[in-house]
């Protein structure tokens, strides 16, 4: 159990499968100038956190702790915070990719990532939304600048970004076409998907036409071939941030726009994303929840690729 100046966290020592993730015991970091210090009540699992912890990603060889999705209770503040006090319940997403380390009890973030938690949902629905619904608006509003009546295909539409894309697309008025395996095309309707494809059994390229925004998880040949069902001057953003120029030159060469991205913390995006969710606009499906030292196991199944919605870590 941790004292008061240390705390629990997830750390490895090694790349590899989930086994390599272990509890450690480490000194409570302090909040400095423009930080909170946020007790954590629950962290999302994203792709991004089997990534990293298999490969190493950005962030290199461990040790290392992952996750940048946060929901807690501010534990104190350091100099210059004006905005949050210690005692606001509060979530956000840490800076991706260099301010990992949600999967804690504690962290130290900047103060200006973070907004107040609506007080219609909990910790667990506020710590599965940030980073998926970061990169979901930064994707549709910002870059693509979805409006109503546009046809918008998503890919990947049951996962952690996908089905909230969709919620936030639909809350712009768009007319959505979801891609996922068949059994989880009454979970894309629930979302509110108007038209779902089984990549399975079809080629949505063959399958979907004059499409105003693609959005794209996958990169690669589905990037390419997302370019040619759109409209001219339509748009493809993949959130894969590094690929081939290939993808950039076939866009012009359709006279459509092609763009990648990387999501990043932003409190006004994160704002935008509170007033959807105190709208009733935008709710995570919770896949599952596991308390912090099953992490592995947390992992293990996300790693599967067959859950729908998002995964959370529980700290008590």
């Amino acid at each position: 159990m941790s004292t008061v100046n240390t705390m629990r966290v997830i750390t490895q020592n090694a790349l590899g499968g989930p086994e390599v993730l272990e509890v450690a015991e480490v000194e409570r970091p302090a909040p400095r100038a423009n930080e909170i210090l946020i007790r954590v009540h629950a962290a999302g699992l994203n792709p991004t956190d089997w990534k990293h912890r298999a490969t190493g990603g950005f962030l290199g060889e461990p040790p290392f702790t992952l996750g940048w999705d946060v929901s807690g209770v501010v534990e104190a503040v350091g100099v210059g915070v004006a905005r949050l006090a210690p005692g606001d319940e509060v979530f956000g997403m840490l800076s991706y990719p260099w301010g990992h380390g949600s999967h804690a009890e504690y962290v130290a973030a900047p103060a200006r990532a973070f907004v107040h938690k609506p007080a219609g949902i909990d910790h667990v629905q506020a710590g599965a939304l940030p980073l998926v619904s970061l990169t979901a608006w930064q994707a549709l509003v910002e870059n693509a600048q979805v409006q109503p009546g546009q046809r918008v295909l998503i890919h990947a539409a049951a996962g952690g970004v996908g089905h909230v894309a969709v919620q936030i697309a639909k809350a712009r008025g768009a007319y959505v076409i979801g891609t996922a395996s068949a059994a989880k095309h009454d979970f894309l309707r629930e979302l509110g998907v108007d038209e779902a494809i089984d990549y399975r059994e079809t080629d949505f390229s063959e399958a979907v036409k004059d499409v105003d925004v693609v959005l794209d998880m996958l990169g690669g040949e589905t990037a390419l071939k997302s370019l040619r069902v759109l409209r001219p001057g339509g748009i493809v953003v993949s959130i894969v941030p590094m690929g081939k120029p290939d993808f950039y030159e076939e866009a012009e060469r359709l006279g459509v726009r092609a763009v990648r991205m990387l999501v990043d913390a932003d409190r006004a995006d994160m704002e935008s994303i509170a007033e959807l969710v105190e709208a009733g606009k935008l709710r995570a499906t919770i896949a599952a929840t596991f308390p912090l030292a099953d992490a592995a196991e947390a992992h293990a199944l996300g790693a599967t690729g067959r859950t729908a919605g998002k995964l959370v870590l529980t700290v008590d």
